[in-house]
C-alpha cells in the first residue's frame, strides 16, 4: 500500500491532487498547527484583468498553536458569498466549465458550518469525485499515534505509514529535507518524492499563471485533458 499525507488545503493546486492519485490510501495530516499564510485556508484563482487573486475562508480568533482540526469559521462573515462573487467576476461568460465548476464549489460552501477541516475535506471530496479519484480519507487526530514516539517533523509519516503497514510512503519533492531515507529503510517503508512537471494550459489571456487553485484548471480544461495533466509527474527515490 502506498500512502500520501498532507495537511487539507482549500481547492489546492493540481499538485496536491496528483499525490492523492499516486497513492492507494490518503491521510488528512488534520492535527498539525495552522501556519498564516500557507494554503489551508486560502488559494488563488485567475481575475482576466487583474491577475491571481486570493479566495479566502476567514478564521475565528484562535491561538498561534491551534491545530487546523480545531479551527472555526468566522460564520458572522458573509466569505462564500464573497468567494462565489470573485469566481463569478473572474470566470463567468469566459471559462468553458464555469456552470458545473461553479455548482460544485457553490454546493461545497452551502450550509458550511463553522469546522474548517470538515469543509476543506468536502472541497478535496468534491474535486476527487469530479476528477474519478479515488478519495477515502483517514484522518491522522484518529490513528491514535503517540506524539511522543516522533522525534522531528519528517517522522510524522513515518509513524504514519507503520500504524497502516504501509510499504510506501509519497511525499512532495519540496519536502525532502524533512526525510531521513535510512529511518525509512530500517522500518522497511519505501520513501519516495513526486515531481511535478511543468503543467500548463490555456487560460484568460497569453501568459501563463502556475500553481493556481484547482478551480482555475477545471474551469478552463476539459476532463479528458485533466486527465493527462494528472499524469504530469515523475515519482523518484529518496537519495541515501
Amino acid at each position: 500500500m502506498r500512502v500520501g499525507i498532507m495537511q487539507p488545503y482549500l481547492f489546492p493546486y493540481i499538485g496536491y491532487f496528483q499525490l492523492i492519485r499516486a497513492g492507494d490510501q490518503w491521510v488528512v495530516f488534520d492535527h498539525a498547527q495552522y501556519m498564516r499564510h500557507g494554503w489551508v485556508n486560502r488559494n488563488r484563482i485567475l481575475h482576466p484583468q487583474a491577475g491571481p487573486k486570493y479566495i479566502i475562508v476567514p478564521l475565528a480568533k484562535h491561538s498561534f498553536s491551534t491545530a487546523i482540526n480545531r479551527l472555526k469559521i468566522k460564520t458572522e462573515h458573509p466569505w462564500a458569498e464573497r468567494i462565489i462573487g470573485q469566481l463569478q467576476n473572474a470566470y463567468q461568460n469566459r471559462a468553458p466549465n464555469y456552470q458545473p465548476v461553479m455548482k460544485l464549489v457553490s454546493d461545497c460552501l452551502s450550509n458550511a458550518g463553522d469546522d474548517l477541516c470538515a469543509l476543506l475535506t468536502r472541497g478535496l471530496q468534491a474535486v476527487c469525485d469530479r476528477l474519478q479519484i479515488d478519495f477515502d480519507p483517514i484522518m491522522a487526530s484518529e490513528l491514535g499515534i503517540d506524539p511522543e514516539s516522533v522525534a522531528h517533523p519528517g517522522q510524522w509519516a513515518l509513524r504514519i505509514s507503520e500504524n497502516l503497514g504501509a510499504r510506501t510512503y509519497i511525499n512532495p519533492v519540496g519536502g525532502r529535507e524533512l526525510f531521513k531515507a535510512d529511518e525509512f529503510e530500517a522500518s522497511g517503508v519505501k520513501l519516495k518524492f513526486l515531481e511535478t512537471h511543468p503543467i500548463s494550459y490555456q487560460q484568460a489571456d497569453d501568459r501563463f499563471h502556475e500553481n493556481l487553485s484547482i478551480i482555475d484548471v477545471m474551469m478552463w480544461n476539459s476532463g479528458s485533458n485533466i486527465e493527462k495533466l494528472l499524469g504530469e509527474f515523475e515519482l523518484k527515490a529518496a537519495i541515501q
